[in-house]
């Protein structure tokens, strides 16, 4: 039930707030930039950025304009003060300041030159006194707006719209354009006209600075120092929020709007608040949390959704659209070693003490509390048996709401770690080595100290059968015995293997213990008592650089430090791996390298643990934050010109540079301002580079004693995610000195025509000996290829003369089967004579006459004479074994104990002979037959049911 209350806790706090872009929990990263890194006034009034991404200021000392690498100031004729900026979409950069208007637009050459329109006011009828203090841009007019009036500009025509009494601000929501009077109170200004809304004079004694859009065409209103009020169009009622608190408290100097979902305004006092449409605070961002000041005159939101801050000293950018956030020292945060979700509190270990934070109450007001009881170094905090446990430099400590309920042991711990095959027990490594804890019906109690090994370490695991040890870069092996209380077995192993010396680290990865090193992973058989390598985890790290440490997080996600940076294999549903690097570039140094903390409760809050505070990193963000960046050559010069891109100027097709001015120099920039330590440039010049450039922050390169020729500069950028960008390139050529011009080559052509006529027949003479050869390997390939005609036909004529063999045979066969077929004829002759002469015996003789007697023995000589002469059996036998030669040569392959009387009785059962004919031919009763057959089924093995002459006939 607790652990349920626990998800929904965690959908509301985090998966809610999440569903736009702004982080509840956490700083963002803050970068500031002082007076001192753009060299400008102190106060920045006003922020717009261009479509190339270059971001804008409207500075006490001028326009600055901030590429991601430089800063550019631009100031106006007769005022070095710039209050507002806006630019519209064909590029023209709209200014305002004291007694003078007008536009920034590049020139053919790239630089920003102005235009004044204030110069088209009639000072004759119309006095210039003031600050145009807003500028926007509506409905095709271009309104710049001072207290007493407004000016607007359209069709190169420039008309005047005046204050019914006085303007205080002016302000853009979605269509509707909104003035401020301080007698009429808010008026919309519409088609050239303006109009009071109704009930908004009861600001008439305050100052408006902020008008935001809000559900059903409502208006949010926030004022300088009455606080948040909310309008319908009919009535103008407080806005009962806590962001009002707040603003009531702090005042407002107005703010904006992000993607309809979130509001920021900003304070006098106190920095800014970003709520959301119910007023409820998301985030609070003051000096104590990262701002350089207090006093946020105005904000703007970039086009990749992170936020601008024009500071009354400086200015802010606040990387919004990051899936990291931070606890710096400003939430009592030293060095973070681990982190835990334990009973609705969020737990952290530091060097200074265990720390909380309550889930049910808001990150960003709050600071972590210090559990009582844990003042020192925290090590670990880890949940056993439903415990929540701290490996403390003071002992094992056992916590709970808040404060050190048990001391265990007041050895100094590392870790806990509960024994595999005995999970009513818990290991913990102490100063002394290691300690063994029982679970009881009260909890955890310490039962003995372990003898034998007196050494300790953060990094150890325990399997089924061993506890395995990381210390001094070797590897030990212990065995514990069956109480507990000592070690029976321990084991040194210096190197896993003869190819990899050494030892890296000890890991538990999806139940298995791994032993690494120089990202070779290792597992122990028992059986076999040695180290083999896992090849299939081994080539996961194949590519990646060699690893510190490793963990795997509650998802099977592997996080790995290397260098001094961070890495993450996610897992893919596949079981296959992701790896990612580039995202977490902005922790590179922050990490504790030998005490890697990730804590993943869910893919959406991922705690990491730093050496100056708690990172909380979203992955779900990811996929908004990656996008492609774009480049650009930001100028190119030469001593005789500079040409400057970036400002709406398109790159031409070619450049031409006189020899005396080949040495060039070249500028890059990317309007990329998260991470910018991690942006970096490659770039080639073909026609004189071979290959890109190492990656580099370096934002500029210079070309010395470029000779004559067409030159291609290319340059491409890589953001702090790991993304390139497409590639930005200037044509250029660089003219020949006089002594290599046009005239000059013509001589050298002239000189050149003998050699390039004597390199023409040199050049034939060369053709014709190849043609030569070529047609001696044609006339080889033919007689080649005839040859191999030849040797086909003889093939063929073989193969024809084995089938004339083959017919001939055939024939033979037939021929033998047709005199079996005679031979059996007389066989049956014979069987008939025989029967006449035994009739001939039964006739009696003596009653004949001499005549008839001596007739009567002739004829029974003649027929005993013919029966007794006829060979024919034999004749048979002979045939019968030559028709069935091949048969009876595999009958007695198959059968070697097969007699020559049983291979005679298989040949007449294969010619299909029945058992009388056989009786007969074989000379033996029906019954012998019949015996005989019993007799060769049993030789041969066959049941039955099995049919004697179809397995002879398939044989």
């Amino acid at each position: 039930m607790n652990q349920l209350k626990l998800n929904i806790l965690f959908f509301l706090l985090f998966v809610i707030p999440f569903s736009g872009q702004i982080k509840n929990i956490g700083v963002p990263d803050i970068r500031n930039y002082k007076r001192t890194d753009y060299k400008g006034g102190t106060q920045n009034w006003n922020i717009d950025q261009d479509k190339n991404g270059n971001i804008y200021f409207a500075n006490n000392n001028g326009l600055f304009q901030f590429d991601g690498a430089s800063w550019r100031k631009y100031s106006l004729p007769n005022s070095p003060l710039i209050r507002s900026v806006k630019i519209d979409d064909s590029g023209k950069i709209f200014v305002g300041g004291n007694n003078e208007f007008g536009y920034f637009k590049p020139n053919s050459k790239g630089k920003l030159e102005y235009f004044s329109l204030s110069k088209m006011v009639n000072i004759n009828t119309v006095k210039l006194t003031g600050y145009i203090w807003k500028i926007h841009i509506h409905k095709g007019e271009v309104i710049f707006q001072s207290f007493e009036r407004a000016f607007i500009f359209k069709n190169n025509k420039l008309r005047l719209l005046e204050a019914p009494t006085k303007f205080q601000f002016s302000f853009q929501v979605n269509n509707h354009l909104y003035f401020q009077d301080i007698t009429a109170g808010i008026i919309e200004y519409k088609n050239g006209k303006l109009f009071q809304l109704k009930n908004t004079t009861i600001l008439n004694n305050t100052e408006i600075w902020g008008i935001f859009p809000m559900p059903d065409n409502k208006l949010l209103v926030a004022t300088l120092n009455k606080g948040l009020f909310k309008y319908d169009n009919e009535k103008m009622i407080p806005w009962d929020t806590e962001a009002n608190v707040f603003i009531k408290k702090n005042g407002s100097l107005g703010g904006v709007a992000i993607k309809d979902k979130f509001i920021v305004i900003n304070s006098v006092l106190n920095g800014i608040i970003i709520c959301d449409l119910n007023g409820k605070i998301i985030q609070h961002i003051d000096r104590d949390k990262g701002l350089q000041n207090n006093t946020v005159l105005t904000s703007f939101i970039d086009n990749k959704n992170n936020l601008w801050l024009g500071l009354d000293s400086g200015i802010a950018f606040i990387n919004e659209n990051s899936p990291f956030s931070y606890f710096p020292f400003s939430y009592n945060l030293g060095s973070v070693y681990a982190s835990v979700v334990y009973k609705e509190n969020l737990y952290v270990a530091t060097n200074q003490g265990v720390f909380y934070h309550p889930w049910n109450k808001n990150f960003n007001e709050s600071s972590f509390t210090l559990v009582e009881g844990t003042i020192g170094q925290a090590d670990a905090i880890q949940v056993i048996g439903n415990q929540l446990l701290c490996a403390h430099n003071n002992g094992a400590l056992v916590i709970e709401g808040g404060k050190t309920i048990k001391v265990l042991d007041e050895n100094g711990y590392s870790r806990f770690q509960i024994i595999p095959s005995r999970p009513n027990f818990v290991i913990g490594s102490n100063k002394n080595g290691f300690a063994v804890f029982e679970k009881t019906a009260n909890g955890l109690e310490f039962r003995n100290q372990i003898i034998g090994l007196y050494k300790s370490s953060l990094s150890f695991e325990l399997d089924n059968n061993y506890l395995w040890l990381k210390n001094d870069g070797l590897l030990y092996q212990m065995e514990l015995s069956s109480d507990l209380k000592k070690f029976k077995l321990i084991k040194t192993i210096p190197n896993l293997s003869a190819n990899d010396k050494g030892f890296g680290s000890i890991q538990k990865i999806n139940n298995s213990i791994y032993f690494q090193t120089n990202n070779h992973f290792y597992k122990y058989s028992k059986e076999q008592d040695l180290f083999y390598e896992d090849k299939k985890m081994s080539l996961i790290f194949k590519d990646i650089p060699k690893i510190k440490a490793l963990t795997e997080d509650a998802n099977g996600n592997l996080w790995y430090v290397f260098n001094e940076s961070l890495g993450e294999l996610m897992k893919n549903s596949n079981g296959t791996y992701t790896n990612l690097v580039a995202p977490f570039s902005s922790l590179t140094g922050n990490l504790i390298t030998d005490r890697l903390s990730v804590n993943t409760i869910n893919p959406k809050n991922i705690f990491i643990g730093l050496i100056d505070g708690l990172a909380h990193y979203d992955s779900k963000l990811l996929n908004n934050t990656v996008t492609k960046p774009t480049v650009f050559i930001r100028s190119f010069s030469s001593p005789s010109d500079t040409l400057i891109f970036g400002n709406e100027k398109k790159v031409s097709e070619k450049y031409l540079i006189p020899y005396a001015s080949n040495h060039v120099k070249f500028t890059f920039s990317s309007p990329t301002y998260e991470n910018l330590e991690n942006v970096k440039f490659s770039y080639k010049l073909e026609g004189f580079d071979d290959k890109w450039s190492n990656w580099s922050t370096i934002s500029f390169k210079e070309y010395t004693y470029l000779r004559e020729g067409n030159y291609k500069m290319k340059l491409k950028v890589r953001n702090s995610y790991g993304i390139q960008s497409e590639e930005a390139f200037v044509v250029f050529t660089v003219s020949p000195p006089w002594y290599r011009h046009f005239l000059a080559y013509l001589v050298y052509i002239l000189l050149g025509v003998v050699s390039i006529s004597y390199m023409r027949q040199r050049t034939k003479m060369k053709i014709r000996k190849n043609k030569y050869y070529e047609t001696i390997e044609q006339r080889r390939l033919y007689l080649e290829k005839e040859s191999k005609i030849r040797q086909e036909q003889y093939e063929l004529e073989k193969e024809n003369e084995k089938l004339k063999k083959d017919k001939l045979k055939t024939k033979i066969l037939a021929k033998d089967k047709e005199l079996v077929n005679n031979s059996l004829q007389v066989v049956n002759k014979n069987k008939i004579l025989n029967g006449i002469i035994h009739k001939l015996k039964d006739i009696n003789t003596e009653s004949f006459d001499e005549t008839t007697k001596s007739q009567f023995t002739k004829l029974n000589r003649s027929i005993e004479k013919e029966v007794n002469t006829d060979k024919s059996w034999n004749d048979l036998e002979k045939h019968i074994k030559n028709v069935h030669y091949d048969f009876l040569k595999r009958l007695k392959e198959k059968h070697p104990t097969i007699s020559p009387r049983e291979l005679d009785l298989s040949t007449y059962l294969l010619m299909n002979m029945s058992t009388k004919e056989i009786a007969e031919i074989m000379n033996v009763s029906s019954r012998g037959v019949e015996v005989s057959r019993h007799r060769l089924r049993k030789k041969m093995g066959l049941d039955t049911k099995d049919n004697l002459v179809g397995y002879l006939m398939s044989i």
